[in-house]
């Protein structure tokens, strides 16, 4: 029986679950995974009961996560993109009801969370999204030979580019801290100078090469600078050539949110930080292509640098042991 009260569970329907296991595996934070049969009609089915698509069980697997370690939205965010949510009763090759793609959850707060992050999705597809979001009203744990199947044979048969995970930023870190919280509009009047309050609250920008941060070589953290919540590193800090702070990844991809912006007669990823809602600068994706190739542009004057030799004195300490 699990007693801390930082691990949840989510069941993540998408195809074959020896891929979906083996990818959620991967994801710091995922302390336990199990392969089952999930939401049919029939009490604890086998493998060849359910492979005849009579059954209405999904192949489906249990994750119980961290949460001081990774969030919800991280893990579905990462989910979505190792399956097509938008096909119905298969995924790749595996045709058949078992093979539908779902979100199975037990806890009901968890349901406003998926919502979102379907809604994020959404904008991502052309056609809808047919993932299924039911609470989970049964599950049954396969075979043994199922579980941890990729671990027991690694040439075998799978459907999911576990590569994916090179490209994804997950973070490491508490990515649902309610210590931030976003200050009144006159708060943040008065407590930014000018040229902060006009890039984060009005979308600007400043002049490349004559800002705060641009050359800043020292070893620390950037946070927010109207919220003071952890965004980027100095270990993931580059030199871009922009004019402007470059990073491969934030601390936390939870910390900031993404959106298209049309402004300036092109198509560009906006980035704002998430309690604050600052705006923070672009995400493009010509970063460094062993980091995972993107490069977060971020204005200095959204920022506030936090050097490695204060970050304890200031709250930070969980935080120290990715910069040294």
């Amino acid at each position: 029986m699990i007693n801390n009260k930082n691990i949840q569970e989510i069941y993540l329907a998408g195809g074959c679950f020896w891929g979906i296991q083996a990818f959620v595996d991967r994801l710091p934070g995922v302390v336990n995974t199990s392969v089952g049969y999930a939401n049919g009609k029939l009490e604890n089915p086998s493998y060849d009961e359910v492979c005849t698509d009579l059954t209405g069980h999904a192949e489906t697997v249990m994750v119980m996560y961290d949460t001081n370690i990774i969030s919800l939205n991280t893990i579905l965010t990462c989910f979505f993109a190792a399956i097509n949510p938008t096909t119905l009763n298969y995924q790749g090759p595996d045709h058949g009801t078992q093979y539908r793609s779902g979100i199975f959850y037990k806890n009901p707060a968890d349901k406003k969370i998926i919502d979102t992050i379907i809604t994020q999705q959404q904008k991502k597809h052309a056609v809808p999204i047919v993932t299924e979001i039911l609470p989970l009203n049964c599950y049954y744990t396969a075979e043994e030979y199922h579980q941890k199947y990729l671990e027991k044979n690694p040439q075998g048969y799978c459907h999911i580019d576990l590569a994916i995970l090179d490209k994804l930023s997950t973070g490491k870190f508490q990515s649902a801290d309610n210590s931030y919280h976003k200050p009144s509009s006159n708060e943040i009047k008065n407590k930014l100078t000018k040229d902060q309050y006009y890039v984060t609250q009005s979308c600007g920008t400043e002049p490349p090469f004559h800002n705060e941060y641009w050359d800043n070589k020292q070893k620390g953290i950037y946070v927010d600078i109207v919220t003071g919540e952890p965004l980027f590193a100095s270990t993931n800090k580059f030199d871009s050539g922009s004019g402007w702070p470059s990073f491969t990844k934030p601390i936390n991809t939870d910390a900031i949110t993404t959106a298209v912006d049309n402004s300036l007669s092109m198509e560009r990823v906006e980035v704002k930080s998430r309690y604050g809602q600052s705006h923070l600068g672009h995400v493009f994706p010509d970063g460094p292509k062993e980091y995972g190739g993107m490069r977060y542009c971020i204005n200095s004057a959204s920022l506030k640098f936090i050097p490695l030799d204060e970050m304890a004195a200031s709250g930070y300490s969980q935080y120290i042991n990715i910069i040294k």
